[in-house]
């Protein structure tokens, strides 16, 4: 798969559909043609939707839902789901397969168009400036109605308002179909990674843009500032650390951990106290943030394995899966919509009978954002009664109306809505339309506080990554009231969320930034993380290894604390990946692949995630801290060097002297330390610094600092202010001043 190509290729594309809707959109609301007078619903529809989103907004809201359906059909064609190619041509032709089948006289019966029309537009019986054309749009939009009933979250059932802005030219050489088959291999299809990588590449520039304007980031734009493809290794490590150990360990005998390259042993270790399950379908496994779906389609490959190994029936798997294993939450529809989507394509490679066993959805949702004002909820607590109607179920619903910005890190008022959601599904209101549209919302949000509330055995996730200056308000005061401790970071909030989602015993897995295992503003997260749950594994990764340029770290945390337990950690480094970007080995041998325990960290100051150091660091580290044994100061800073410093070798010897008091207004010069590379112990000793009249020439120059006098030409420690190496400190003898 050539990652640069379709990266081109998705920026190209969306710049092209947004032209292409944005046109379009121009002409439906400025003309007045007998065929649209005949979809004035659409139209209608349309100018509504414009109203409430905007036209930016709805632009790029059509243009993404027509690229995520060619992608979609474009994989399925390859992969041979569809039948008769909807999209793509065969060998040596350059017309979509089903317009060439259908200009032969046969149409499919699955596909419900107008065929004698279709016919007659052919024929030119109907006039059309572009006949073949225009058949070829109604026969797409044909074929994606016939997958509506299978995959609604992908084909939404045609003759609403996305089908007015649909491209016109889809047969041209220019067309986007024919990039689509040009650029999109079938060997780019063989796997259904693709489809994230092809939503990552498409957002990217919308990203950029995002995160260019150094301001808060509103809702809407919020999955697109934070949307982060996971590599697959790092997919697989945290899925079979997590969802293959919790299997391990109820299966000690199974031969699932041959199967996983980067499943991290115990070496013999036996457990007695961990998270029990009877059988495969016991099992759940979430992704608060699942995106596209990449952690969830490999947990779908894991899950095969362990319900193969238990002897269930190949037919009876996929099915099973996506009914009562794997969930994933989305605040994004696209991505929501790309996840159901993988999901399905893992479904039909493993079952070539999935789409015939009947309609099974998977438990992937959307958050929806839903507002209620306070009349509508008093009409309807009076028509379900105040025993269903409790103070927890209204600000279960209240608390919707801020979703688009809080997503899974809601926590519902009510603990139980499933309860709810079965009770108040019995109620009927076909008679008020009033309180139908009020219960609909109602119901509504129960199903998706379902999702909120249940606790599953693993969570695994590449949440956001936000800073706390980019959040918008809304999220801000959020964090800063529910999540304290990690509230400088989006992907903080994220971890505390995990915790709160999964069993006792369960694991939650996560590939984060590296900040929370060191810096200051994570202490408290830490401390607490530390007390409470028990790291099993760390992958460390340096810059660039996820493909950004800042460290992240893989971690599986089982959610019961563990004394004494030691965990097992290793560090990447950009050099260690081979040209697939995968580790040449796991774990990578290096000075730091090691094993560590919470009582290792909690003696060294903050707590650190220092898992490399050694026995000897850790005693000095856990020693009284230096700042109480000494004093730390800033010294001389001259404004202008080149004036006032020389080089040892450029003054007499003879005009070189120790100490202060010096004034006479003829030169002298004193030792001067200012940093310099790297180097331990002592030296560094370069320059020398004008003394004239103790340095009153210095002291009057404009710009210059003349910081702690008192503390110049004593003995003492020196160290640079900055360095690419290690940090490293120098004896400074009786004489100097200092930086």
């Amino acid at each position: 798969m050539d990652l640069n190509k379709l990266e081109k290729f998705s920026n190209e594309a969306r710049k092209k559909l947004l032209g292409i809707v944005a046109s379009k959109l121009e002409y439906v609301l400025s003309s007045d043609s007998a065929e649209l007078r005949e979809k004035s619903a659409q139209v209608l529809e349309l100018k509504q939707e414009l109203s409430k989103k905007g036209k930016e907004s709805l632009i790029e809201e059509v243009a993404y839902t027509w690229f995520n359906r060619f992608i979609a059909l474009r994989f399925m064609d390859s992969r041979g789901y569809t039948g008769i190619k909807a999209v793509s041509p065969l060998p040596g032709r350059t017309q979509p397969e089903i317009l060439e089948v259908f200009k032969s006289g046969h149409c499919p019966d699955d596909i419900f168009v107008e065929r004698n029309r279709l016919y007659r537009i052919l024929d030119g019986s109907i006039p059309s400036r572009d006949p073949q054309n225009e058949v070829y749009r109604f026969l797409l939009i044909g074929v994606c109605n016939s997958w509506h009933k299978q995959m609604p979250f992908m084909f939404q059932k045609l003759k609403d308002h996305t089908e007015l802005l649909m491209p016109d030219d889809l047969l041209s050489e220019h067309s986007i179909l024919a990039g689509i088959n040009e650029q999109i291999t079938d060997g780019d299809c063989k796997d259904v990674e693709i489809i994230g990588w092809m939503y990552q590449f498409y957002v990217s520039e919308k990203k950029d843009e995002v995160i260019g304007a150094k301001r808060k980031i509103d809702p809407e734009d919020i999955p697109a500032a934070t949307e982060l493809f996971t590599p697959h290794w790092i997919v697989r490590y945290l899925v079979e650390n997590s969802l293959g150990r919790l299997w391990m360990l109820n299966r000690p005998a199974s031969r699932l951990k041959e199967t996983m390259d980067y499943y991290i042993p115990r070496d013999g270790e036996t457990e007695d106290d961990f998270l029990k399950v009877a059988n495969p379908e016991e099992i759940t496994v979430c992704d608060p943030a699942c995106g596209s779906g990449h952690m969830l389609t490999y947990a779908f490959d894991l899950l095969t394995k362990i319900y193969e190994e238990e002897g269930y029936d190949r037919p009876e798997i996929a099915k099973l899966i996506l009914q009562k294993n794997l969930y994933g939450m989305e605040i994004d529809l696209r991505a929501a919509a790309l996840a159901a989507f993988a999901l399905t394509m893992k479904a039909r490679s493993y079952d070539r009978r999935f789409f015939r066993n009947g309609t099974i959805q998977p438990n992937i949702i959307c958050l929806e954002k839903i507002i209620f004002d306070q009349q509508e909820l008093s009409d309807y607590r009076e028509a379900v009664g105040k025993d269903l109607f409790t103070d927890e179920l209204e600000e279960t619903l209240l608390s919707f109306e801020n979703i688009d910005s809080i997503g899974s890190l809601l926590t519902p008022a009510l603990s139980s809505p499933e309860y709810f959601l079965r009770q108040l599904e019995k109620k009927d209101f076909q008679n008020n339309w009033v309180l139908r549209i009020t219960h609909e919302k109602v119901l509504a949000v129960l199903r998706q506080a379902c999702y909120l509330a249940r606790k599953y055995h693993c969570v695994v996730a590449n949440p956001p990554y936000m800073g706390n200056k980019n959040m918008n308000d809304v999220l801000k005061e959020f964090a800063k009231k529910k999540y304290p401790d990690s509230k400088s970071d989006l992907f903080g909030l994220f971890i505390e969320r995990g915790f709160d989602l999964v069993h006792k015993n369960g694991y939650n897995s996560m590939v984060t930034m590296q900040s929370w295992m060191f810096l200051s503003s994570f202490e408290k997260l830490r401390q607490k993380l530390l007390k409470e749950v028990t790291i099993e594994t760390m992958v460390h990764m340096a810059n660039m290894v996820m493909g950004i340029a800042f460290g992240t770290s893989a971690t599986v945390w089982n959610k019961r604390y563990k004394p004494g337990f030691k965990g097992k950690f290793s560090f990447v480094d950009y050099k260690d990946l081979d040209e697939e970007k995968k580790p040449f080995e796991f774990p990578v041998r290096n000075e730091r692949l090691s094993i560590a325990s919470a009582s290792d960290f909690k003696k060294i100051p903050g707590s650190p995630i220092a898992y490399w150091v050694n026995k000897w660091q850790k005693r000095v580290l856990c020693n009284e801290p230096l700042m109480k044994n000494a004093e730390f100061k800033e010294g001389l800073t001259t404004a202008n060097n080149d004036l006032f410093l020389r080089y040892w070798h450029e003054v007499s010897f003879s005009g070189i002297t120790l100490g202060a008091n010096k004034t006479r207004e003829s030169f002298i010069w004193v030792p001067y330390n200012k940093g310099g590379p790297y180097r331990k112990w002592y030296g560094n000793h370069f320059f020398v610094i004008d003394w004239r009249i103790n340095g009153s020439k210095i002291q009057n120059y404009p710009g210059s600092s003349f910081r702690n006098k008192s503390y110049h030409f004593r003995r003492g420690a020196t160290f640079s202010a900055l360095s690419s190496a290690l940090f490293s400190v120098r004896y400074s003898e009786y004489g100097f001043c200092f930086r």
